[in-house]
């Protein structure tokens, strides 16, 4: 009787450890990414419990390891949640932005852009995490709310937030849990590697949670 065929979860889709456990040490900017908050408190503050093998749950994976890649991974043509060359992104009808401009910019700076509350233009890539993992050093979380469509064109909505326990830019912090809510489109390849993603959602709703409403800092 011959063997049944069997179908192997694409690496992108198997989670951050796994991409972690793949990649080339001299990959990373400085060291390997340790998510142990994402395992110990993360689970306690999501609002939502995604069926395994769920469209949701692999939609969530498949944005964290691009969280990662493009935060953690200094080389683009080593990523795997996407197809490098051809990956472009953008926010609330931006201008694109590709892998390259992740690479220079940040995520932070591309996906945030200028602001009252966020001057994304005065910040580096290494200073733009550093401000938020400062803000919200018990970590900055993200998942998904719900898949509004199927692939190629997955519509989904999301959460991401943190609990504001660090100076933000002069602010002190409130120990708030604050948090952002928004909209991306992203259409995939067959084998569901990004290709585009759109996001749709205010910045300043959340920016202005840890600044009390005023871009500039008091004493």
């Amino acid at each position: 009787m011959p063997d049944t065929p069997t179908t192997e979860t694409p690496l992108w889709l198997q989670g951050r450890d796994a991409v972690v456990a793949a990649t080339a040490p001299e990959s990373w900017r400085k060291k390997a990414p340790d998510y142990h908050l994402s395992e110990t408190v993360m689970p306690q503050q999501r609002v939502t419990e995604h069926a395994a093998g769920s469209l949701e749950e692999i939609v969530e994976t498949l944005v964290q390891v691009f969280e990662m890649e493009v935060s953690h991974n200094k080389d683009p043509k080593t990523w795997v949640s996407m197809v490098s060359e051809k990956f472009r992104t953008n926010f609330n009808g931006s201008p694109w932005a590709d892998a390259k401009d992740l690479v220079e910019k940040g995520s932070y700076n591309v996906l945030i852009g200028d602001s009252i509350f966020y001057p994304a233009g005065a910040e580096s890539f290494e200073s733009s995490h550093h401000v938020f993992l400062d803000a919200l050093s018990q970590g900055f979380f993200w998942e998904v709310l719900e898949v509004l469509s199927p692939p190629p064109t997955i519509a989904f909505k999301w959460r991401h937030w943190g609990v504001f326990d660090g100076e933000y830019k002069g602010f002190k912090p409130t120990g708030e849990l604050v948090e952002m809510f928004g909209m991306s489109v992203a259409t995939v390849t067959d084998d569901l590697k990004l290709l585009q993603v759109e996001h749709y959602y205010d910045p300043n709703a959340f920016l202005g949670k840890l600044t009390g409403g005023c871009p500039v800092a008091r004493d």
